[in-house]
């Protein structure tokens, strides 16, 4: 059976998120799924959301009204997976607290703002890291506030140089969590569609969608 994922996109044009669901959708499309891309912010708290294996918010900010929160909240914990990159899960839906929750992560802070900084892989042995090496990156380093209880696939540290009082914190870059019976996937890489084109950002991301589907 083709599983179906939703991709919705939308606020600053700053991260290209137009662009940036769209090869959400080739990644996916590439994998056999049946993939759904709209502006349509109520897409994700439809009656039916349920019924996608995947949903994948490329959207910074944004809100969503409480009852179709509690659709898409529902959705995942049933099994429905949950996957983001940089804004996506991190930025979105910022006030609500129930999707904080299920995204385990929040946005703070990229000091420097694009910067060159490393990504350190910490879990070679898990399948979505599979043959990566550490790696240089150039864009937005990231300052998360997560939940404990992801398990961190890949690292960043911060220099100090721009925030001296953050020197030498350890930060994840790449994690996988589940939300109930839903699986949840985040990195951090991929401020606009471009940097989605590197190869092992565009792997990663790949892997981390088909993981987290149902």
């Amino acid at each position: 059976m083709t599983k179906k994922a939703l991709v919705v996109w939308g606020g600053m044009e700053l991260h290209t998120p137009e662009r940036g669901a769209h090869v959400v959708r080739q990644l996916l499309e590439e994998e056999g799924f049946a993939v759904t891309v709209t502006a349509d912010y109520d897409a994700l708290g439809a009656e039916d959301v349920g019924s996608n294996d995947l949903v994948v918010p490329v959207i910074t900010d944004g809100t969503l009204a409480p009852d179709k929160m509690n659709n898409l909240i529902a959705a995942i914990r049933a099994g429905t997976g949950l996957a983001g990159y940089h804004m996506g899960l991190a930025t979105t839906f910022r006030a609500s607290v129930p999707f904080r929750y299920a995204a385990s992560c929040y946005w703070v802070q990229h000091p420097g703002n694009i910067i060159t900084y490393t990504v350190d892989v910490t879990r070679s042995d898990h399948p979505i890291m599979a043959g990566i090496e550490s790696f240089e990156h150039t864009s937005e380093q990231y300052y998360l506030n997560y939940d404990p209880a992801v398990e961190v696939l890949a690292t960043t540290r911060f220099s100090g140089e721009f925030h001296p009082w953050r020197k030498d914190v350890v930060m994840p870059v790449v994690f996988t969590t589940v939300h109930d019976q839903g699986r949840v996937f985040y990195s951090s890489l991929g401020h606009t569609a471009d940097e989605l084109e590197i190869p092992q950002v565009r792997t990663i991301l790949k892997r981390g969608l088909v993981w987290a589907a149902r």
